[in-house]
């Protein structure tokens, strides 16, 4: 199977298609500029086609029952094991991943449909005590029916799989809308796994198209009734204001401005972790993470030491070519991001931030930097630098490490590295974040651990129970057993 040649289509109602719009959606190398494929953008009459045939198959999926969802969820999960080596080299090609970020990515979305599958099986009512005598109180989980998928380009398969394994372990129908830079990996894969586990037509419907051709059909369209969007928190707020119009559900998994803290009682080898995980944090698939650590954040004891072995690690980090095993930071996703990214560091410098290293930037290829220096109140220490730029800040004692810790409009995934594991857990307990890590990297996710963030990264949470509230409705049955009295 050519995957730039098969899946370069819309997946409607179980049929591969061309699309009907008047421009195709080209879909680029990043690192060689290479043209990997075109797909014939969908429109609105797609989108409508695509709801219609979920909203069809929908409820005959829900009632095949659980163990034969589990059954194709299964199936889905051997169908991509099965394709990790052709997946990988797609995404070396289409991301710029290196092939260990490749890895990563492929056996985690493996391990989320394994669990996904043992959601379709999870119990769907409970029974609840009652005021009233003779009374029962049944309470069924329902699917919410069809859901709304819209991925973003550094974790196509990933991120996508999150919301769609669960949403259709549950007896939902999805449509998948991937990012125009990664529609195959993160759309045309997706439809292939599922297709070759045997899910019925409708059920899952992959769009690849882009807001100025649909306008805000996706979200405004009346079948949908959950919206997941994964994403920047410009787009997101969009996204929940349309959807808040219709009262639908959002699952708004947003930008992340992460702190990666080190606690003053750090010596040894539990020093030498520590910067080992903050390199990990910032600088894994090129810092295009929303859950990287943009600052890190060092007591001011430890900075001499920390600054040494942190700036040394990162110097020795080849950027290059993603398909060479030596690479370790391959490109940035396009032009666009590496000419802004150049920019952000240039301000900084001309605002009197000092480079302990300065990276070069080569086509999209943009090397490693750190900056320090950086003024209290500089506008990049909080926003999200979405590429391999670290910020590092000295405080004075935990209390400063705290504040300067949640001092961001973000509140994503976080970090602290300490000799002791009880004092860590005190310093998460008061960060203001979704997800904060003792002693490991700002990059965990689990599928059974809610996933998510607060402020502006985010509203609702994904993976294990999370996702079962996200993608199902709750109904109260109440049943009266014997005579009751009623009293006016």
């Amino acid at each position: 199977m050519s995957f730039f040649t098969d899946l370069s289509h819309q997946y409607i109602d179980g049929e591969w298609r061309v699309g009907r719009g008047s421009w195709d959606v080209i879909d680029f190398n990043p690192y060689n500029g290479e043209k990997l494929a075109a797909v014939t953008a969908a429109t609105g009459v797609e989108v409508d086609e695509a709801y219609q045939a979920a909203a069809r198959a929908q409820p005959g999926w829900a009632a095949a029952g659980p163990h034969a969802r589990r059954d194709v969820l299964e199936r889905a999960r051997s169908a991509l094991v099965g394709l990790r080596e052709e997946t990988a080299e797609a995404m070396i090609a289409e991301l710029g991943a290196t092939r260990a970020k490749a890895y990563y990515e492929i056996d985690l979305a493996a391990e989320f449909l394994r669990h996904a599958a043992g959601v379709a099986v999870m119990p769907d009512g409970e029974l609840l005590p009652a005021l009233t005598p003779g009374k029962e109180n049944r309470v069924y989980r329902e699917p919410a029916g069809v859901v709304t998928v819209i991925s973003p380009f550094n974790y196509p398969l990933l991120v996508t799989l999150k919301s769609v394994a669960p949403a259709l372990a549950l007896g939902n129908a999805v449509l998948v809308k991937p990012n125009q830079n990664t529609p195959i990996v993160g759309g045309g894969l997706v439809a292939r796994i599922f297709e070759l586990a045997g899910l019925p037509a409708g059920v899952l419907n992959v769009l690849v198209t882009d807001i100025a051709e649909i306008g805000d059909d996706l979200i405004e369209h009346p079948v949908p009734k959950v919206i997941s969007f994964s994403g920047s928190d410009r787009i997101g707020r969009h996204v929940a204001a349309v959807a808040a119009r219709a009262l639908k559900r959002t699952v708004l998994q947003l930008s992340g401005n992460g702190a990666f803290v080190a606690l003053g009682d750090l010596t040894g080898a539990a020093l030498d972790q520590a910067v080992d995980a903050a390199v990990f944090s910032r600088y894994v698939y090129q810092g295009q993470v929303c859950m990287a650590a943009n600052r890190i954040l060092v007591d001011r004891a430890l900075e001499p030491a920390f600054s040494a072995r942190f700036t040394e690690r990162v110097a020795a980090l080849r950027t290059g070519d993603p398909a060479d095993p030596a690479t370790q930071l391959g490109p940035v996703i396009d032009s666009f991001h590496a000419e802004a990214l150049t920019a952000l560091v240039d301000e900084a410098l001309a605002e009197g931030a000092t480079p302990l290293l300065h990276g070069r930037t080569v086509g999209n290829l943009v090397e490693p930097t750190i900056l320090t220096g950086l003024s209290p109140h500089s506008p990049l220490l909080r926003q999200e630098i979405f590429g391999p730029v670290a910020l590092l800040v000295p405080f004075d004692g935990d209390e400063e490490g705290l504040r300067l810790t949640n001092d961001t409009p973000y509140g994503l995934s976080s970090a602290v590295h300490t000799g002791d594991a009880e004092r860590g857990v005190a310093f998460a307990r008061r960060v203001e974040a979704g997800m904060i890590h003792v002693n490991g990297t700002t990059m965990e996710d689990d599928p059974m651990a809610a996933f998510g963030g607060v402020k502006r990264s985010g509203i609702g949470r994904l993976n294990g129970a999370a996702s079962v509230d996200a993608f199902t409705t709750q109904r109260w049955i109440s049943v009266q057993h014997g005579p009751a009295t009623y009293e006016l």
